[in-house]
């Protein structure tokens, strides 16, 4: 089996890799690279690399022949619409390539009534999927805890978790087992269902005061609630100009629209994922603030 794995220099292509490679031999892993200074690094480590542009059809086909099973892992765009179109060339291109399975990466913020400006695109992935022809699994991600670690220093120097999120709870999952899920479902073919859905969330979501007291836990100091206007949270988180995209998101977090559990994870790995307060602690201790 020839396994193509995309975004293998983001946060969670690269750990699909690192955990594929621990299962099957590294002769039978591929890496798809977006950005060809990047291709060396990884034959360096004994890769086989292939460019992936999703918008160049003749070297997406070329890339994904011999392919048995394609992770699909989108690329980091702003808006639907981008993205929908790329699905398209991905679909057509493992179609005429003749790949096996095809493995989506989705997220749970992709319900009909959900205002995340990227909903439109995770909500037309298993509608689209399930016209293409393709034999195909879709992994559903929740929130990545890890990025709580990034805003930690944020909300220690204001003392309040801030995020608009009114008496709604939030699901998170850590990049690191969303990335062992993705791998052992890639390789087991038990788990690797034609149509099958899984979603990835710990066993339990969060309140944003459950959250704050989490925050107070791992870093010993007093972290309250203090919601945020959803408009300045906007302004606060626009220095990338991606402040829309966060607001949009706790929007349909205030809705209830990020809280959903699933018990996947266990089903996938055997155990658990890793407890939210579990994971901050690890990762508290690695760090200092």
């Amino acid at each position: 089996m020839k396994y193509l794995i995309t975004g293998v220099t983001g946060q969670l292509g690269s750990k699909i890799l690192e955990e594929i490679k621990k299962i099957v031999p590294k002769n039978d892993v591929v890496a798809g690279i977006h950005s060809t200074s990047k291709i060396d690094d990884f034959r360096e480590k004994g890769l086989k690399v292939v460019k992936i542009d999703y918008f160049d059809r003749d070297s997406l086909v070329s890339a994904l022949r011999d392919i048995d099973i394609f992770v699909y892992i989108p690329s980091k765009s702003y808006d639907s619409f981008t993205r929908i179109t790329e699905l398209e060339y991905v679909i057509r291109a493992a179609r005429k390539a003749n790949v096996k399975h095809l493995i989506a990466m989705g997220f749970i913020g992709d319900q009909v009534n959900d205002p995340f400006v990227l909903s439109a695109f995770y909500g037309y992935m298993p509608r689209r999927l399930a016209s293409s022809g393709l034999k195909y699994t879709i992994i559903r991600n929740s929130l990545y805890a890890d990025t709580l670690i990034s805003y930690l220093p944020e909300i220690l120097e204001k003392g309040n978790v801030n995020y608009p999120m009114k008496d709604k709870a939030l699901s998170f999952i850590s990049l690191e087992d969303s990335a062992k899920a993705f791998a052992k479902v890639a390789v087991d073919d038990k788990l690797r269902q034609n149509e099958r859905i899984y979603t990835l969330t710990e066993s339990r979501n969060y309140t944003m005061l459950e959250l704050a007291n989490i925050l107070s836990k791992v870093t010993g100091r007093k972290i309250g609630y203090q919601p945020a206007d959803l408009s300045d949270f906007e302004d606060m988180h626009n220095k990338y100009g991606e402040g829309y995209i966060l607001g949009s998101m706790y929007k349909a977090g205030s809705r209830g629209l990020l809280q959903e559990l699933s018990n996947d994870y266990q089903v996938i790995m055997g155990h658990e994922a890793t407890s939210l307060l579990e994971f901050l602690k690890n990762r508290v201790n690695e760090k200092s603030f």
